[in-house]
């Protein structure tokens, strides 16, 4: 089987309640989509067929593919607060779950969080989306609104996951600090491989992944930049003595645990990656419907076809238990 572990649901209540919320201003471009934007720079952006199912479900049939995983990308419910963020965590995990109920067998679900509110909500949440929804996994962004996922209020809730041995994949979301990120749309291009770098190399430090060891805890984008400095974190963890406070272990030892995705799409990083974690790591992703790549970057890897096979399916029929 073919499974696309990073592809996104596309809603267009959510998407509506979110340009209402923060004041976004539509903007066509210059190839088919529309640009929601604020300040200078784009909160997200779609294209009209995106929200076709059976447009999507076709390509899929077109391309071979047999399964996407689908989930919410950026900036996910962190911009509403309090009882208002369950509301919408809520809201797209049941559009998700509608769109598996309908396709059963072609789209999973890998569910919304509250992550920002209370801990008690996101409990709840989790068990009934894990539960009645019957989706089968849960995504986190590499900040919540601005709180980073070491921080121990949401102890609990890692607590939770790992009991479950629940997959998490995590999408990288906006900076806290996007100062010098004010043209080109920096804030996407480089600040999603910033955030996502920053959000690992603090839960490593932290000891997150020591004291919950048993969940598999997938990143987007290849890792951001995480494995080009895992010596550079080593070297931090040999010198200081707050870079040991948490862990006994080297830092890269705690990132060689971690599954990544092949959303770097870039032969050389995926190069780096099989020779880091080894293809038993890796998972095939699209980042459909945005970018929506096909599956040409892993089968261009000096690799064989059984390693191919487990990249492109075998390890996301393992992890999540399809």
């Amino acid at each position: 089987m073919k499974i696309d572990v990073h592809a996104h649901i596309i809603d267009r209540a959510y998407i509506d309640a979110l340009t209402e919320l923060k004041g976004l201003a539509a903007e066509q471009g210059d190839r088919g989509q529309t640009l929601l934007r604020k300040d200078g720079a784009t909160y997200l952006w779609y294209r009209e067929e995106m929200f076709d199912v059976d447009d999507r479900l076709r390509r899929m049939d077109e391309t071979g593919i047999d399964m996407r995983l689908l989930s919410l990308s950026t900036p996910s419910v962190y911009e509403w607060a309090g009882a208002a963020q369950l509301e919408a965590a809520r809201a797209i995990n049941d559009a998700t779950a509608a769109v598996v109920r309908a396709h059963p067998g072609r789209f999973g679900g890998i569910g919304t969080l509250p992550w920002g509110g209370s801990s008690e909500d996101a409990l709840a949440e989790l068990e009934r989306m894990t539960g009645e929804l019957g989706l089968v996994g849960v995504a986190v962004g590499s900040n919540i609104g601005g709180v980073p996922l070491d921080d121990p209020a949401l102890e609990p809730i890692w607590a939770r996951i790992n009991a479950l041995r629940l997959p998490v994949f995590e999408h990288p979301m906006f900076p806290v600090n996007t100062g010098g990120m004010d043209a080109f749309e920096l804030p996407l291009r480089v600040g999603f491989v910033f955030d996502t770098t920053l959000a690992l190399t603090r839960m490593i430090y932290a000891g997150v992944f020591e004291r919950y060891g048993d969940f598999p805890y997938i990143v987007a984008h290849t890792g951001g930049a995480l494995l080009t400095i895992l010596e550079r974190l080593d070297n931090g963890f040999r010198i200081f003595p707050d870079c040991r406070e948490h862990i006994d272990k080297l830092p890269s030892e705690y990132a060689k645990r971690l599954y990544y995705d092949t959303c770097s799409f870039y032969g050389p990083a995926l190069r780096m990656a099989l020779e880091i974690v080894g293809p038993g790591q890796l998972l095939w992703g699209s980042d459909d419907p945005f970018i929506g790549a096909d599956d040409a970057h892993v089968q261009a890897l000096d690799i064989s076809d059984a390693d191919k096979a487990a990249i492109t399916g075998g390890n996301a029929t393992r992890l999540f238990g399809l």
